[in-house]
């Protein structure tokens, strides 16, 4: 069996609107000290995560604690949404949850993020067989991939989740890389 736990990163200062250098706030910093508490007993074997700040930052305490080196992996990167801010998240997140095509003129479509997070997971799963794995994650990347393996997994559930950090869903997959369970952990403080 190989487990992967996805790490969905603790809260980001939101002053900060560059996506990729986004850190986290004095509280999301505190809070991945929760994230290091429950992974302390998973017997982890490699360390993984997207190269966005918030999310490499959320699961360092982790890594550092146990002498880990983090792998930076692009693909599980966060979607791009569009070149500027978007305001009005809500809607658009809604749009995208109906309409997996859907997209901002320059942004990502979820299908399109869901493809490339998928694949990159297959590759770590190849590459780590029978490990437990660590991945510092996104809320909608995660979402994306929870509804390839659980397609009951929709809107609703990414706005139960949108506030929720850190967040942990692990996967289970079988020795022919078929998930065979799914598990949502809310430290949430």
């Amino acid at each position: 069996m190989t487990k992967v736990f996805f790490v969905r990163h603790a809260e980001p200062n939101y002053s900060n609107h560059n996506d990729a250098l986004r850190e986290l706030s004095s509280k999301g910093m505190e809070d991945r000290k929760l994230v290091t508490k429950f992974l302390a007993d998973k017997h982890i074997d490699v360390v993984l995560s997207s190269p966005f700040k918030r999310a490499v930052d959320t699961v360092k305490d982790f890594a550092d604690s146990y002498g880990f080196e983090i792998e930076m992996i692009h693909d599980f990167r966060e979607r791009k949404v569009e070149s500027g801010w978007i305001e009005d998240f809500a809607t658009f997140a809604k749009m995208q949850w109906s309409d997996f095509a859907y997209k901002l003129s320059d942004g990502e479509c979820l299908q399109e993020v869901q493809t490339r997070n998928i694949s990159a997971l297959q590759q770590v799963i190849y590459k780590y067989a029978g490990k437990n794995i660590v991945v510092g994650s996104h809320g909608t990347a995660l979402s994306t991939i929870i509804n390839y393996y659980d397609h009951s997994f929709g809107y609703n559930d990414f706005e139960r989740i949108k506030n929720v950090m850190p967040w942990i869903v692990e996967f289970v997959f079988d020795e022919n890389t078929k998930c065979i369970g799914i598990e949502e952990h809310d430290l949430s403080s």
